[in-house]
């Protein structure tokens, strides 16, 4: 049987999702969790397809997951969730066809990043947001991975302030390495008025404006959801969910006190 699973994660302290030898990933967790149970030998000989890699610190809402098993009664979230880390947990399971690619059959991926956003002018980066929708190559948004092509869609920006923050959604087919936190950094740009709407198009057209720009920090951004044309016909665990919600009041909590803490040192006289 092909099982997928949504996993949510905490990226802080992995060296992104991908496995990679001599450090902690997503993946590295993940297969170390279902060899334990029994669930599969190994990634080749279980297909294991992934929706898509997140990058060191990056998190994740819904990835997206699939393997082949021969043990489905165990490939549920709350068995795998004992055997992972509390920073990892999965939180949903369909049984999928055989011929089912988590990567390959997404249609669309959607990220969210957070920023605190007092200094921008938002109406100025919802405008700039606007010339990024559309196929466009993405060469100066990207950090170069051996992708054959540099084109890419966008089919959705949306900049909404929330309080203190703002979010910055970004659905698009599939996205470049670096690609969603190099195009915040340039809508940060624009909106604190250091560059403009004709810097960003001739950002666009790589053929004849090359520049290179910082990717925004890896913390604010979060895979939020990955969308299939099929039904999937997830089956949500809501112990998982539950448990994952209480374990996470503790990091809410910590980071709570730690924001106060820090800023108690650098205002005492």
């Amino acid at each position: 049987m092909r099982v997928a699973l949504k996993l949510a994660y905490i990226g802080t302290g992995f060296h992104g999702s991908q496995l990679q030898p001599n450090v902690e990933t997503v993946e590295g967790a993940l297969f170390k969790a279902l060899r334990n149970l029994g669930i599969i030998e190994s990634p080749k000989s279980a297909n294991y397809t992934c929706a898509g890699r997140t990058d060191a610190g990056v998190h994740a809402l819904e990835q997206v997951v699939a393997f082949d098993t021969d043990k489905p009664e165990l490939a549920i979230p709350r068995i795998i969730n004992s055997e992972l880390p509390p920073t990892i947990w999965a939180w949903a399971h369909a049984e999928v066809p055989r011929s089912f690619d988590a990567r390959r059959d997404a249609v669309s991926r959607h990220y969210r990043y957070v920023m605190v956003g007092k200094e921008y002018d938002i109406s100025r980066i919802r405008e700039a947001s606007k010339l990024l929708l559309g196929t466009h190559d993405f060469e100066n948004f990207s950090r170069t991975n051996g992708e054959k092509s540099t084109i890419r869609t966008i089919e959705r920006i949306n900049v909404r302030v929330d309080g203190d923050l703002i979010k910055i959604d970004v659905v698009g087919n599939s996205f470049l390495w670096n690609m969603v936190r190099k195009i915040v950094t340039a809508l940060s740009m624009i909106g604190k008025g250091v560059r403009d709407n004709d810097w960003l198009l001739q950002m666009l057209n790589p053929d004849i404006y090359e520049e290179g720009i910082e990717p925004a920090p890896a913390y604010g951004l979060t895979l939020l959801k990955v969308n299939y044309n099929e039904e999937m016909g997830w089956i949500e665990d809501n112990y998982s969910i539950r448990r994952a919600s209480e374990l996470n009041q503790k990091h809410i909590l910590r980071h709570r006190v730690m924001a106060e803490v820090l800023e108690e040192l650098i205002s005492h006289e």
